[in-house]
């Protein structure tokens, strides 16, 4: 089945539910790690940066923990930018967990692909993010011309990238390519990386 095109960035709990939408959608997908969105700062401010350039979608387990999360993510990001997805409370287990959750609810990770594309399917915009990769066409190997990946000095190089955009230091360069292609064009990037 052909994944779904979502023009907006998407954001879950953790890794395993990041791997379930890929399977899915075609997106930018970014991870909270979790109760990592209240210990690490940088996390919510990537959140609200990649917010004033576009709606973000959010999407997070049925359970207490997800609501916390959620909760912590919305009072961070103005409503007006917020697509809010939510799963059914459908009871079970991942197959990867050895007990239930302690609500006994599927995370996104257990929910059913036809569920999970169900949800997604009123934002799916082909053309839209077809339009949106038109418009940047920043790549990993541009990243690699202007020393911001495989090189002696390419983290202190990216942090001083993420500085300019208003982003947090210590992203990895994918993290990073894919935060600038939403916030600038392909010329400013060029612009700036020249004057690191």
């Amino acid at each position: 089945m052909e994944k779904l095109k979502i023009p907006y960035p998407v954001i879950v709990e953790g890794k395993y539910d990041r791997q379930r939408l890929i399977e899915i959608i075609d997106a930018n997908i970014y991870t909270t790690g979790g109760f990592g969105v209240f210990r690490h700062g940088e996390v919510l401010a990537l959140l609200r940066k990649l917010s004033e350039k576009s709606p973000v979608i959010v999407l997070t387990d049925s359970d207490g923990a997800g609501t916390l999360i959620r909760s912590k993510i919305t009072s961070a990001i103005p409503k007006d930018r917020l697509i809010q997805l939510y799963t059914p409370q459908i009871k079970g287990k991942e197959k990867r967990k050895a007990e239930p959750s302690k609500a006994g609810f599927l995370g996104v990770e257990g929910i059913d692909f036809e569920i999970l594309r169900k949800l997604f399917e009123p934002y799916a915009d082909s053309e839209a993010a077809e339009r949106k990769t038109a418009e940047n066409p920043l790549t990993k190997a541009d990243f690699y011309e202007f020393g911001l990946s495989g090189k002696p000095d390419s983290a202190s190089k990216r942090d001083l990238l993420a500085a300019k955009l208003g982003l947090p230091a210590g992203m990895t360069p994918n993290a990073l390519l894919e935060a600038v292609k939403m916030l600038i064009s392909y010329e400013e990037f060029i612009e700036i990386a020249r004057n690191l």
